[in-house]
């Protein structure tokens, strides 16, 4: 074997045009061995050419070789079981494309096919049997592990004065540049892809605000588009990894997984080292080991190719790692600057539903606080309450209600309601509702209590104004006597124990708007069988999709629900959230049903 330098040579126009032609099809090839087809033709034309042929390795081992002989119509290829044919190591071109000193990314090498040359097997034997006493081979690298060879079989060696060595130099450029251009195409048609991915998955995650919800969308999504299974662990105190999500693209294979994530040892210090580390960790073969993912394991554990492991952190936090498990060839795994990006993205989505998911339980305990823990028991009068958050937002609402028994025994009753929402809203409710519980519980009458109520809200030189209705139950007889006032709220509505509906006609200036405002009270009866229901806005308010009020259904409701045993406050609330298509105000409701039977009205 021998290497040529290869000269010059002639250069007449038909081979000029026959390489031009071959450089515009590189231009449009998606591959090497696009490239090269026309590149055969080309060769077979030459003087003393009997053969040629095409060779792709893959490190030492032969992917596939094609031959095409003078007189052939198309190329014969052989195709072998992958590393059954092997080069030896001196064949392997360096991958940067030059020895020390020598910048020409292709090298050319002279063969005589009568002697045993390994070094050029198994192309020697197809060029001899196609007729070749000699042999010229260009040999190039292609990225990676990937290179190829394009030989010719010829007929009489050719000395240096011949043209063929300079031509197949100029092929074989041809081709690497062609190679390259196919690489850049590749590798920008990826990242198209890969951007196209994290978009869509940027997207997927930002869809839910709930935790659990999110985490798993994560671990699906990116099975299979990245990876055959995916292990979401997550920070716990005291710095443990706990596994939240996993998904394996076969479901049969899901419990090894989960169980793996959760127990293994050798996982469990890989994703410690590994979320000590700014950037993803890619393990693949020996590496690997004794662990569940290691050649030695058993069941699925053996057809794992690699595992990378990527940091999840966001706004300065580690909150756990992203874990993708791979059974594909090594070569067909996404990038690690992929699966990094994903991993803060991913991160950033946890970040965020987990501040709004501590949030929402914030909330929700203040809201709790505005609101009593539990309604007394009065011998009088069955109580029943609730209330539901119409707004998915995380701001809390100014609706309030309380009942408290007043030192002279009677029974006080109020509902309110706070314009807007948020904390304003919500220290002005819990101000509202502590204030008048007090002058309720100390025997204060309720047009007095509004007064006084309205003396100190005026007082807080706010903006938002409040409504509310106070109703003081007394008893008289079998029944009530119920003294009321209201302060610009929705009347509450009487149902009487034979069925008919009234409203109580009381009202008021809104409270917190003008100082020394006076609200005047008034009275009625309430007769065993009779329900007093009182309520918010939000209630009366709710709309259809066709913009119709649940007001003018609230008379018919009131009378069905407070027909039975059951929680009547409930069930309205139950009623007005199936009604409701458009309007989001918060929703409370409190009934004080008198005990006793059925009687006729009393006029």
């Amino acid at each position: 074997m021998g290497r040529v330098e290869g000269g010059a040579g002639a250069d007449p126009e038909s081979w000029a045009a026959g390489l031009h032609r071959m450089w515009q099809a590189a231009q449009d090839a998606e591959d090497i061995t696009d490239m090269a087809r026309h590149v055969y033709a080309l060769m077979l034309a030459e003087r003393d050419v009997v053969a040629v042929t095409g060779s792709r390795w893959e490190g030492r081992s032969l992917r596939y070789v094609r031959r095409l002989t003078a007189g052939d119509g198309s190329a014969a290829t052989t195709t072998p079981p992958a590393g059954s044919v092997r080069t030896v190591p001196a064949r392997l071109p360096a991958q940067d494309g030059a020895e020390a000193g020598d910048r020409a990314p292709v090298r050319l090498f002279a063969y005589d096919l009568a002697a045993d040359d390994a070094a050029f097997a198994p192309e020697a034997a197809l060029l001899a049997e196609a007729g070749a006493r000699w042999a010229l081979e260009a040999r190039f690298a292609l990225g990676g592990d990937d290179w190829a060879a394009f030989s010719l079989g010829v007929s009489r060696r050719q000395d240096a004065g011949s043209a063929l060595p300079g031509r197949l130099l100029q092929l074989g450029e041809v081709l690497v540049a062609g190679n390259r251009r196919v690489l850049e195409h590749r590798a920008a048609e990826r990242r198209r892809v890969e951007e196209a991915f994290l978009a869509e998955a940027s997207l997927q995650m930002d869809a839910s605000l709930d935790e659990r919800e999110t985490l798993e969308r994560i671990a699906r999504l990116a099975v299979p588009a990245v990876a055959e299974a995916c292990v979401v662990h997550l920070c716990r105190p005291g710095g443990r990894l706990s596994p939240v999500a996993s998904v394996h693209v076969a479901a049969a294979v899901q419990p090894w997984l989960r169980g793996v994530a959760a127990d293994d040892p050798w996982l469990g210090e890989a994703l410690r080292a590994a979320a000590r580390r700014p950037e993803g960790t890619l393990i693949t073969g020996e590496a690997l080991g004794a662990s569940a993912f290691g050649p030695r394991s058993e069941g699925p554990g053996r057809e794992v190719r690699a595992v990378t492991i990527s940091p999840l952190r966001a706004r300065g936090k580690l909150l756990g790692t992203l874990t993708f498990v791979y059974h594909r060839p090594e070569r067909d795994i996404v990038d690690l600057r992929v699966q990094d990006d994903l991993a803060r993205r991913a991160a950033l989505a946890i970040d965020t539903t987990s501040a709004y998911e501590q949030r929402r339980r914030n909330a929700e305990q203040l809201q709790r606080h505005l609101l009593p823990g539990k309604l007394p028991d009065w011998p009088g009068a069955e109580l029943t309450a609730a209330y539901e958050v119409a707004d998915d937002s995380l701001e809390v609402g100014g609706d309030f209600y309380d009942a408290v028994v007043r030192r002279d025994g009677g029974l006080a009753l109020f509902v309110g309601d706070v314009c807007g929402r948020g904390a304003e809203a919500a220290a002005l409710a819990g101000l509202a509702r502590h204030t008048l519980r007090v002058l309720l519980e100390d025997k204060v009458p309720p047009g007095e209590a509004l007064r006084r109520l309205n003396s100190v809200l005026t007082g807080q030189q706010t903006a938002r104004f409040v409504t509310a209705f106070v109703a003081v139950l007394t008893p008289d007889g079998d029944g009530h006597t119920v003294e009321a006032a209201s302060a610009g709220h929705p009347r509450p509505l009487l149902r009487r124990a034979d069925g008919r509906v009234e409203e109580v006609r009381a009202s008021g200036l809104l409270l917190g708007i003008v100082p020394e405002t006076l609200y005047e009270p008034r009275t009625a009866v309430l007769e065993p069988g009779d329900a007093l229901v009182m309520f918010t806005d939000g209630l009366s308010e709710a709309r259809s999709a066709d913009g119709t009020m649940f007001e003018s259904l609230l008379p018919e409701a009131v009378r069905e629900c407070c027909a039975g045993d059951g929680d009547a406050a409930a069930g309205l609330i139950a009623r007005a959230a199936a009604f409701r298509a458009l309007g989001d105000d918060d929703t409370a409701v409190l009934v004080a049903r008198v005990a006793g039977g059925i009687v006729e009205e009393t006029q």
